[in-house]
């Protein structure tokens, strides 16, 4: 029986990375994969799934009202090995629920791949949906940007380096807006918890 399973992590773990070179193992035993990325990273992707070290690949972009299960049974593509989805943080809980259908009765593997929490060390809603039902919970890590020890959340910070406390639970970017930092240094940074 096919999985469902969530890499997660905090920013600069590899998660893109690791989608890639999963797909890439996938297309080079010539099974078929299929690739999606939610639409908040169209723009700055150009549709394309992109690592930090360079790899991409090109991916289905999907709105929030994308169903996964009705467009795959509809399309007849049962004959896909394996389906992945890159910043599956910014899925909605219907959306994590198809993806599982998807597992359960098309017996189709589903790689999900996100960030668990937000700037405010919240859950993000695709995160917390698939923490609540996929099959595997893999965490994949790194290192806190203040000390040595294992990153668990990200800051926010502005354009003079200060951290942000407030503002919209979306906003794309990377190193230069957002710092990985342990929880001690997330609490010690932003007094949230």
């Amino acid at each position: 029986m096919a999985k469902l399973h969530f890499f997660y992590s905090t920013m600069n773990a590899g998660k893109s990375t690791a989608l890639l070179q999963s797909n890439h193992n996938y297309i080079e035993s010539n099974l078929k994969t299929m690739l999606f990325i939610p639409e908040e990273l169209k723009e700055i992707s150009d549709s394309k799934i992109i690592s930090r070290i360079g790899l991409e690949a090109n991916a289905i972009v999907i709105d929030k009202n994308y169903d996964f299960f009705n467009q795959i049974n509809k399309n007849n593509l049962n004959d896909i090995n394996c389906i992945f989805v890159d910043e599956a943080q910014f899925l909605s809980r219907e959306q994590v629920n198809s993806l599982g259908k998807i597992s359960d009765e098309l017996n189709i593997p589903v790689m999900c791949y996100g960030i668990r929490t937000d700037f405010q060390g919240n859950l993000f809603e695709g995160s917390s949906a698939l923490l609540a039902i996929a099959d595997n919970l893999i965490e994949l890590k790194t290192i806190c940007s203040e000390c040595d020890k294992k990153a668990t959340m990200v800051v926010r910070l502005d354009k003079n380096g200060n951290v942000l406390l407030e503002g919209d639970k979306v906003l794309v970017g990377g190193n230069d807006i957002y710092k990985t930092v342990c929880r001690k240094h997330f609490r010690e940074l932003t007094n949230l918890i």
